[in-house]
């Protein structure tokens, strides 16, 4: 004799798959929002860009002056006060009447 399942049971038997399926739905719906890429993460990079652009802004800045000092210690044609400077700053030479200022950077 073989014994029927419960109502119950039955609708347990016959509801597992969908809602493995909702489940998923759910958790892939939740990540989408919630998730490190989701939407309520696209103001965080939003404001990276911004700081990244300044980054970015700066460091051209800084990277023109340098190509400008590049230029101007070119050995073809270099500047006479640049080298001055740098040798001035390299080894430490300066003359008894001269006066050192120094200057923070």
């Amino acid at each position: 004799m073989t014994r029927k399942p419960s109502p119950f049971i039955r609708t347990l038997r016959r509801a597992w798959l969908p809602g493995v399926g909702l489940v998923a739905i759910v958790f892939f719906g939740a990540y989408a929002v919630f998730g490190s890429n989701g939407i309520l993460a696209f103001g965080d990079y939003q404001r990276q860009q911004v700081k990244r652009a300044a980054d970015y802004a700066a460091l051209d800045e800084r990277r023109t002056v340098l190509k400008n000092r590049v230029a101007l210690l070119d050995p073809d044609h270099a500047n006479p006060d640049m080298v001055d400077e740098m040798t001035r700053k390299e080894l430490n030479v300066v003359h008894p009447d001269e006066v050192v200022v120094p200057l923070r950077r």
